[in-house]
């Protein structure tokens, strides 16, 4: 019976997106039990959960066949001791990584082997995951040869460029994109999302005060569909106009964000509401349009990136 009834259910674009959160956090965290449970749950979704089944089928057994002692929906082997519910999540995860280093000494040489011999997004984001919290002489070098050898889909390169910086490395950083070498400087990698420029932020900005009384739920998915992008978008032209900070720049992303998101969230397809709302007149029409283009693109597919 419980079998059936999860058979039948169904998730639409917004639930998934949660789950899709909730499963990054427990990989980024090591939650590897957690993550089994939830993958093994989702594999049984239909809906907008198909067109994923092939890929957290991929995942799931590579988790089964890397933590078979990470039971389903427990944490058990060297990480089982309760966590400190002060501890934010990042502290954990710095915690755990620095036990493991100091209780095997090949960790670091491992996890770069993986690395280096993996072709999975999602394994690499969880490798690298892990690189983000330990100093290591190996880590710096090894990443910046690895990113340089060939173009990897851009939230895995951005995860690797952060891993650089947390290094405390300085420089130019290589990297590629749609077959063209890009570079960008070490130091000036966010971290987090409060590092970007002003302008990414008064982006987000215009969008969450015009969503604030008509569709405020709008905010939540704002914030996080943004941040995704930008960090998609980062070393290319397209962050350059992102950041941008004069009023037309600023009118036209907002603009093009608002419509995303209205697109996805409500099915939503006429825009002349939201242009009105963002003066989008004249010469900013077609750059509004080329920007909405690009955010379309992106939400459909994440993998291709600008």
């Amino acid at each position: 019976m419980a079998d059936q009834t999860l058979d039948n259910l169904v998730l639409f674009p917004k639930t998934l997106d949660y789950y899709q959160i909730q499963l990054t956090k427990m990989l980024e965290t090591e939650r590897y039990g957690d993550a089994k449970s939830l993958l093994s749950f989702l594999l049984q979704c239909r809906g907008e959960a198909e067109r994923h089944h092939t890929e957290w089928q991929a995942l799931l057994g590579w988790l089964e066949a890397a933590f078979p002692e990470a039971g389903n929906g427990e944490f058990s082997g060297m990480f089982d001791r309760e966590e400190d519910e002060d501890e934010d999540e990042e502290s954990i995860m710095k915690r755990k990584v620095e036990d493991r280093l100091q209780s095997d000494g090949e960790y670091i040489p491992q996890l770069l082997a993986s690395l280096y011999n993996g072709d999975d997004p999602e394994q690499q984001m969880l490798v690298l995951g892990q690189l983000m919290h330990v100093a290591h002489p190996d880590i710096e070098l090894s990443l910046r040869q690895w990113l340089g050898r060939e173009e990897y889909i851009p939230p895995v390169q951005f995860r690797a460029l952060q891993a650089i910086k947390k290094q405390g490395a300085t420089g130019p950083v290589a990297f590629w994109r749609d077959g063209e070498s890009l570079t960008v400087e070490a130091s000036d990698t966010p971290l987090v999302f409060a590092e970007f420029p002003r302008g990414i932020h008064q982006v987000l900005d215009r969008v969450k005060d015009a969503a604030e009384v008509s569709d405020p739920s709008l905010s939540y998915f704002a914030e996080e569909t943004w941040k995704d992008c930008v960090e998609i978008a980062y070393g290319t032209s397209t962050f350059a106009s992102m950041a941008e900070e004069d009023d037309g720049t600023l009118d036209f992303w907002s603009a093009a964000l608002h419509q995303l998101l209205m697109e996805r969230l409500h099915g939503a397809r006429g825009d002349d509401g939201i242009r009105d709302r963002y003066g989008i007149t004249g010469e900013l029409r077609f750059r509004y349009e080329q920007a909405l283009r690009w955010l379309r693109q992106y939400s459909a597919d994440p993998r291709q990136g600008p």
